[in-house]
């Protein structure tokens, strides 16, 4: 092992889930506790966190439900996204200093295989990134919009919840590919300034008034040919109104459902998809990692040269992680939601 081990922690700091949320998540959920940390065993490392982050997905994930994930255990450390560097290894593919990517966040310290890293390429972009726009949130949106939506040069883009970590790359991507307009909505006046400042043709307030009237004025008679779903409900129902003949639906997130205790509708106008020939595809980025090496290329140069500009917001402490994700459910996040250890 390299590594001084008399200084090595014995014990981490993590957050449990201590009861599973019925609707809203709220603090009593989650508990802040220690637990012991393993021997380190051959082909193994020890790393310490630097960011972890908080995902929408997650809420799912707390429910005892089958889904493609599985649920959260109660009573043990949740996990999710991380970067963090390697204070210690057994490993020959990881040395002590290495910053690496990895998924048991929500803890300070977690031992893993080597294997289940990767390492943050810290001369493209800083650490954090690289659970951001260089991370599973860029994969998604490069993903979604390109191989999902098989989005081309010179379409129109409509992308939902365009402020959030996923969303405003989605947009930004686009317009770096050659989309001839691209709008977004968001959920405040701040959000909308900010999807302008970052290149975005329109963007509305969907709290301002009905969806499918404010995408019907910024899309005007053209409509729109790709839409990039991450709210569902209202605004999947108003893309399809807008959708031109062969549109397509990457079908990302439906964050207005994730706190719902009773089924919601399915959009009332679904039987346009038919006249239309619309395509509607659900999909996770775990289906799509044979297609890292040629997004980081790709969106790492457009990073370097402003092209792409990604927004962070960042909660200090373990201790706020729970609060830091309750926040990110009711939108209070611009750009990619993190906590900083």
């Amino acid at each position: 092992m390299s590594a001084n081990t008399a200084t090595l922690p014995r014990a981490t700091r993590e957050i449990q889930l201590a009861s599973r949320p019925h609707g809203r998540p709220v603090p009593e959920n989650f508990r802040l506790a220690e637990s012991d940390l393993a021997e380190l065993q051959d082909g193994q490392v020890l790393v310490r966190n630097q960011f972890i982050s908080v995902d929408p997905y997650m809420r799912g994930r707390m429910n005892d439900v089958k889904s493609y994930s599985a649920p959260f255990a109660l009573d043990a450390a949740l996990d999710g996204g991380a970067v963090g560097e390697v204070i210690a290894s057994r490993s020959d593919e990881r040395k002590v200093g290495d910053v690496v990517v990895h998924s048991l966040g929500w803890r300070e310290y977690a031992v893993l295989d080597a294997a289940a890293t990767s390492l943050a390429r810290t001369d493209l972009a800083p650490a954090s990134a690289f659970l951001g726009a260089l991370g599973m949130t860029g994969l998604t949106a490069y993903a979604g919009l390109l191989k999902v939506a098989e989005f081309k040069p010179g379409e129109v883009v409509f992308v939902s919840g365009a402020a959030g970590a996923v969303g405003s790359l989605v947009g930004q991507i686009a317009k770096a590919m050659g989309a001839s307009r691209v709008i977004g909505s968001a959920g405040s006046p701040e959000k909308v300034a900010r999807l302008l400042e970052l290149g975005f043709d329109a963007a509305f307030n969907y709290n301002d008034g009905p969806v499918a009237a404010q995408l019907a004025a910024a899309a005007g008679e053209r409509g729109i040919d790709v839409y990039f779903d991450n709210v569902g409900g209202e605004h999947l129902e108003a893309a399809l109104s807008a959708l031109t003949v062969g549109g397509r639906v990457a079908m990302c997130g439906a964050i207005a459902q994730y706190n719902s205790t009773e089924p919601t509708p399915a959009p009332r106008n679904l039987m346009l998809a038919i006249g239309k020939q619309l395509t509607l595809r659900g999909f996770l980025v775990g289906g799509y990692w044979q297609h890292m090496a040629e997004f980081v290329a790709t969106v790492s140069a457009w990073v370097a040269d402003g092209t792409v500009r990604y927004d962070e917001t960042v909660v200090d402490g373990l201790e706020n992680a729970p609060q830091a994700f309750m926040d990110l459910l009711d939108g209070a996040n611009t750009g990619k939601m993190l906590v900083r250890l």
